[in-house]
């Protein structure tokens, strides 16, 4: 009988210490993951894998007692306090560390002969995944749980209008080792496109090219060069829907930016746009010139194009 009651002592204690735990964590936890692909935050899971910290949440489950099953929050210094075990130090194990530091304690204190005991991390409170670069809100966002990749571009808000193709992902503790990782807008996204992202990982979008189509265009302004990063002149010209009547077609100059200087380069469209002359690639910060025939001075030198150019609104062709 004594037996008995000690054991429904125990289990109450483990109860209020298992709420005072919830009720911490709803005090104290960051700002639940939002937007498509989290669910509002539902299914954590304990795929996320990384050393507990001071502020983590952690799940232990030791099967067939439920009475030393719950939700407890690290304390600052790295401790957990466990019913019948005591306080024990957390801090700098993995889960797979944790749970096999419990069974031990409580085999050796004799509570239990052969237990099962399972440690996940539902929390990472110490341990963000920073999100930066082309992304319309950048910052660090906490770890709950098993995500990937495209679960926090939506959680940042998704990609800037200036977004390219290219994700480079660094993974925490392998800092030489860096992961690119392709991904199109409108596509379904594949396994190999959309890895897991690990507490502590950092996340850069990197910006697309931009090329300037300035002059007698009928829409002069800078145009993103898209997802496969290549734009040739008459897609430059077409981007800006075409010329105007009055374009001086065989005096366009290109515009193009080199480790020795600005550099010009002399293009005659007519002949380009009746497939009479190579259509180049164009680059990163290339500028396309197209002058008008009536107008008088209009290419004096570089610097005399630069206004109009910094003048440009940005377009995205949908």
């Amino acid at each position: 009988m004594n037996q008995l009651k000690n054991c429904v002592s125990y289990a109450a204690v483990f109860v209020l210490l298992a709420l005072a735990g919830v009720a911490s964590a709803q005090d104290h936890a960051p700002a639940t993951l939002g937007g498509a692909g989290f669910g509002g935050g539902a299914g954590f899971g304990s795929g996320a894998a990384g050393p507990i910290g001071a502020g983590d949440l952690v799940e232990m489950s030791v099967f067939d007692t439920p009475e030393l099953s719950g939700k407890l929050r690290v304390s600052n210094t790295g401790d957990v306090i466990l019913p019948l075990v005591g306080t024990l130090h957390l801090q700098g194990l993995t889960a797979g560390d944790a749970q096999t530091l419990i069974r031990q304690k409580l085999i050796d204190g004799g509570f239990l002969k052969d237990p099962q005991v399972t440690v996940f991390v539902v929390e990472y409170a110490t341990q963000g995944v920073a999100v930066v670069g082309e992304v319309k809100n950048p910052g660090i966002y906490p770890a709950f749980g098993s995500h990937h990749l495209l679960d926090y571009i939506s959680v940042a808000q998704g990609l800037t209008p200036l977004a390219g193709t290219t994700i480079t992902i660094t993974h925490a503790g392998k800092l030489d080792e860096p992961q690119r990782v392709k991904v199109t807008a409108g596509a379904t996204p594949k396994p190999e496109n959309n890895p897991e992202i690990l507490p502590g990982d950092t996340i850069f979008v990197e910006r697309t090219g931009i090329i300037y189509v300035v002059g007698d265009v009928a829409h002069p302004g800078g145009f993103p060069m898209d997802h496969d990063g290549q734009l040739t002149i008459m897609q430059a010209v077409a981007l800006a829907q075409g010329t105007n009547d009055t374009a001086a077609k065989g005096s366009a100059k290109l515009i193009r930016t080199t480790p020795q200087g600005r550099q010009e380069i002399p293009i005659d469209l007519k002949k380009i746009l009746t497939a009479k002359a190579t259509d180049l690639a164009l680059q990163d910060n290339d500028i396309l010139f197209v002058p008008s025939s009536v107008a008088k001075n209009t290419w004096k030198d570089i610097e005399s194009v630069l206004p109009a150019v910094a003048g440009a609104g940005l377009y995205r062709v949908p």
